[in-house]
């Protein structure tokens, strides 16, 4: 059955740079029968921007000023430097208004599948979606009804030991976002730093009880970190992982902590104690025990 259209005032947002014959998100959105409106964000400082037109067309290609942007936000560094996609990600809600969208999905422009990710018979099975408008469609209903200032699809890592106990459900429900961000210009905020910025803002803003959320059957995949030339990759490896790192411990350093990563490829990285992050709701089943416990102190 043919999925219902996606909504006039929506629309995606590809933020890439120096990448205008290898915009492998756009392709994996074709693939996935995307239909619905799509821009393609670009800064001014970028030499191919005239290939983006050519390729892409003049209506769709928005160039935004990135040195405006850049004054415009907390860089979290004074390295000078303006690789990073925190200027794109931060114009967006402008370029929005102006083209009359209220709701946009940002994307990175290196996503490789848009998958659904299922239990079966006890194992973690990955399915790729053969209809994208309709997932946004009803990741938009979701959005729209809730208060989270914005959300996000899951990515391939969330899935690591997510199994529980070969039960039909996930068990991580992360009150993050990275990535990917459904936007509203009803709900605007400002992204920081330029390197980490996703992590930067959803744990320094998420302090302060904005909420963020991670959607934990849906996924997207993502080229290799650091395997993509150009943009925030040469930020990374001029600076180092530590450097990106730090940058969310000096956005919130009181549950924010630079450590050892342990994997196939050990590096610094930022570990975050969640519990002093973000305010904690108790759930109303334990309030007859809360209550009883004051009463015993009093």
């Amino acid at each position: 059955m043919k999925s219902k259209p996606l909504p006039e005032n929506f629309a995606v947002f590809i933020l890439t740079h120096g990448r205008p014959n290898n915009v492998i998100t756009y392709k994996t959105l074709q693939k996935c029968g995307y239909t619905g409106k799509l821009f393609f964000i670009v800064d001014n400082e970028d030499k191919t921007a005239d290939q983006y037109i050519s390729n892409f067309g003049q209506d769709r290609v928005i160039i935004f000023d990135k040195k405006a942007e850049a004054d415009n936000c907390d860089e979290g560094n004074n390295f000078d430097e303006r690789r990073g996609i925190i200027m794109a990600r931060n114009a967006c809600f402008s370029i929005a208004e102006s083209l009359g969208i209220t709701y946009f999905l940002e994307l990175d422009d290196d996503y490789t599948a848009f998958d659904y990710r299922v239990i079966h018979n006890g194992k973690g099975r990955v399915k790729a979606t053969k209809d994208i408008n309709k997932v946004i469609n009803n990741f938009l209903n979701f959005y729209q009804s809730s208060n989270f200032l914005t959300i996000a699809f899951a990515q391939g890592g969330d899935f690591i030991g997510a199994i529980d106990n070969g039960k039909d459900t996930y068990r991580f429900s992360k009150r993050k976002c990275m990535n990917s961000f459904f936007c509203s210009t009803k709900r605007p905020f400002r992204f920081v730093g330029t390197m980490n910025e996703d992590v930067n803002t959803y744990t320094s803003m998420g302090s302060r009880g904005n909420l963020f959320f991670t959607f934990p059957t849906f996924s997207l995949t993502q080229k290799q970190t650091q395997s993509q030339k150009g943009g925030i990759t040469d930020l990374y490896l001029r600076f180092g992982t530590y450097c990106k790192g730090f940058t969310t411990v000096m956005m919130h350093p009181s549950s924010v902590k630079v450590a050892m990563m342990q994997s196939n490829n050990p590096r610094l990285h930022h570990t975050i104690n969640w519990k002093t992050t973000v305010p904690q709701i108790i759930r109303e089943t334990h309030k007859k025990e809360l209550n009883r416990n004051a009463e015993a102190l009093q």
